[in-house]
């Protein structure tokens, strides 16, 4: 499966109202239980903060990647949350995260969650991607700014 098909324009909000690492979490994870690809809420919350416990993904540059593997997910997704005013996220340069992408993907899936990390890192080092996906308004412009 192609990164790019993980996203879908009912699992892009680009007005996230959290304030917080784990209001944001609940807002990403509620999209994924609200759109069928995650079964229990509070599983999948469990197993991404497991994630987070070994060390935070806020990479920096205002990017956040949290992302966890779980028999409550159904299908590989991505979930990408916008906060314009900037959430802490314990980042690795100290500062607010803006651009979240949530990965969930299947217990039994192999490394589809870490292709995801590694293109999305990959394409979001770039400072014109990570502008174009700051501003864009749409599902579509989003894409575009992805691709």
């Amino acid at each position: 499966m192609a990164v790019k098909d993980m996203f879908s324009e009912d699992r892009v909000k680009f007005d996230l109202k959290a304030s917080t690492k784990g209001e944001v979490l609940d807002e990403l994870i509620s999209v994924l239980v609200d759109t069928g690809k995650v079964t229990d809420k509070e599983t999948f919350k469990n197993a991404v903060l497991k994630r987070e416990e070994e060390f935070s993904t806020g990479i920096g540059m205002g990017i956040a990647i949290p992302h966890g593997k779980s028999n409550a997910v159904k299908e590989a997704s991505i979930v990408f949350g916008l906060s314009k005013a900037g959430i802490d996220y314990e980042s690795m340069d100290d500062k607010p995260a803006h651009l979240f992408f949530l990965i969930a993907v299947p217990e039994e899936s192999s490394d589809v969650h870490l292709r995801a990390l590694s293109e999305i890192s990959r394409k979001l080092m770039h400072t014109e991607t990570r502008e174009g996906i700051f501003n864009a308004t749409s599902f579509e412009e989003f894409i575009k700014a992805f691709e």
